[in-house]
């Protein structure tokens, strides 16, 4: 009786086993890869999936999601003999779960050195200085050929990137060196074209200034010379108007006389031989009005000599200056004038 109870209890517990091992939940992502009998049959998708106790197994739970993986940094030679250093990132996603368990062991290793040997080919054809101004090239070469290989694995491969790709120490130092030079030569060149155009500008504007300079003083002597015309014309045509006479001449000559001694400068001026005249003419002008003191002048004619005198006015010669001869009548020779120092009066 226990015999059978025991019996009967063993066999329970095996078949739970066997239906909780049935019964089968795939996360959303995965999928899993079924064989019977060691063959494969099917391939689960995510969900509750019931499989047969005992002749069903899960062989492996693939992840379907795109997948990154990083390799380390990988020596390669380039075409000018020098060791750089290359960091590959793959991105890749597994289309084909039976092909991926079945037709590759590990395809996350077979997808690292194939990246390497396929690498070092690419860039084993570029010189340094191809090789770090061509990430694009070797990418898109680099993924090609990983795609068309990684096909058969049920693998497509959607993107390749360079990390990162150093040469060694003494050619960074010496790339360091010949961009810095080239950057002081740019520098230079720029600053020379900055001060010639800076010069040639200054020049110009120079040039224009001086021209609308000359322009503007051209101007203004035209309009001076203009202005003094105008008031030498009216002035002219109101003695013509008026019909002055010689004695008002005579007096606007005598008081333009100080504007010829005026100035700091000025510490001998000439007197013209027809100071003489103008005098005679005041002098002949304040005796027609009777001023006392002043004597009458003597009438001069219109050439300057003498007229002679009347019987009602004998004529009186004028005294003589003491410090110079006297001077002729009717004379206006250039001969007869008088210098006077103004430090002596």
């Amino acid at each position: 009786m226990v015999a059978t109870i025991v019996v009967l209890v063993v066999i329970a517990a095996v078949i739970a086993a066997s239906l909780f091992q049935s019964v089968r939940i795939v996360g959303q992502g995965t999928v899993a890869v079924i064989e019977r009998f060691g063959r494969y049959t099917r391939t689960l998708t995510p969900g509750l999936r019931i499989l047969m106790p005992v002749v069903d197994r899960v062989r492996a739970i693939i992840d379907v999601r795109e997948q990154v993986v990083p390799f380390p940094p990988q020596p390669v030679i380039t075409q000018d003999n020098l060791t750089v250093s290359i960091d590959t990132v793959i991105y890749f996603q597994v289309t084909d779960a039976r092909a991926a368990v079945y037709q590759i062991t590990n395809y996350i290793q077979a997808i690292e050195q194939l990246t390497v040997t396929t690498l070092r080919n690419i860039v084993g054809g570029m010189d340094l200085e191809r090789t770090l101004t061509s990430r694009d090239y070797i990418n898109n070469e680099l993924r090609g050929v990983l795609d068309q290989v990684t096909g058969n694995w049920g693998i497509r491969v959607s993107r390749v990137e360079l990390k990162a790709v150093e040469p060694p120490a003494s050619i960074q130092d010496s790339m360091e060196k010949q961009m810095r030079a080239d950057r002081d030569r740019r520098a230079a060149i720029l600053s020379a074209e900055g001060f010639k155009q800076s010069q040639i500008l200054t020049a110009e504007g120079e040039k224009q200034a001086a021209v609308l300079r000359a322009e503007g003083e051209a101007k203004a002597r035209a309009l001076q010379a203009e202005g003094e015309a105008a008031a030498i014309r009216k002035v002219f045509e109101a003695i013509h108007e008026g019909n002055a006479d010689s004695q008002v001449m005579a007096y606007q000559y005598l008081q333009q006389l100080p504007k010829i001694a005026s100035g700091d400068s000025n510490k001998l001026w000439i007197i013209p031989s027809e100071f003489g005249k103008a005098l005679e003419n005041v002098g002949g002008a304040l005796g027609r009005f009777g001023m006392p003191g002043v004597p009458a002048a003597e009438p001069v004619a219109a050439n300057g000599n003498v007229l002679a005198p009347t019987a009602e006015a004998p004529p009186k010669a004028p005294a003589p200056r003491q410090d110079r001869p006297p001077r002729q009548r009717g004379t206006s020779s250039p001969a007869d004038d008088v210098f006077f120092n103004q430090d002596d009066d």
